[in-house]
């Protein structure tokens, strides 16, 4: 069955029907195209830099948000939580031990209408943290947010807290689990925390 050359027009057998097996008249060799797509975008990119620089990602609200849907999605990979939740009811974070836990740092998962005080139990459990808040004298252990520092309410549930006015808690954002006084209700080096995880 002959084939019929779409360059040179002219009528070749299945084997030779490709311009390099018949030796084509109008065979051209291909270009680097990538090469000449790198110099273009190269160009590009240094034209930009001269006239002020690229913009990079800020910090705002937006990606602030776009950020932490990224996080959340690693984090249903590895996260501990309660197997039993419904996917609906979790909420996942990255939760920030104790600066003298060895481990730094743990992604787990909660319900929405559990208590801060029922977290504060189950982070308890899984990271093997002493839990001794039932003890007068013993530091206790607090849930903070990661961003602000400020403490959660033991009695809040964790739905509230996420729809709080005076938190940035979201679902995929970072909680910070530490031992204070009983009298603490902030904590400072939010930054400690998070450069060790």
């Amino acid at each position: 069955m002959p084939v019929k050359c779409p360059h040179c027009e002219k009528l070749f057998c299945l084997s030779h029907r490709h311009q390099q097996d018949h030796n084509c008249d109008k065979y051209e060799e291909p270009t680097q195209k990538m090469t000449k797509t790198a110099e273009h975008v190269k160009q590009i990119t240094e034209a930009k830099k001269e006239r002020g620089g690229i913009k990079k990602g800020g910090q705002g609200a937006k990606s602030k948000k776009t950020a932490a849907k990224v996080a959340l999605m690693k984090m249903k990979l590895h996260a501990l939580g309660d197997k039993g939740l419904p996917q609906s009811e979790r909420i996942y974070f990255e939760v920030l031990f104790p600066l003298e836990h060895p481990k730094k740092s743990q992604p787990m998962f909660f319900s929405k209408m559990w208590t801060i005080g029922r977290i504060v139990d189950k982070v308890a459990e899984l990271a093997d943290l002493p839990n001794n808040n039932n003890l007068a004298s013993a530091k206790k252990l607090r849930v903070f947010d990661a961003e602000s520092g400020h403490i959660l309410p033991l009695e809040d549930k964790l739905e509230t807290c996420l729809h709080g006015e005076c938190t940035a808690l979201m679902n995929g954002g970072q909680i910070i689990v530490e031992y204070v006084e009983n009298s603490c209700t902030i904590i400072s080096n939010t930054q400690t925390y998070l450069l060790q995880s």
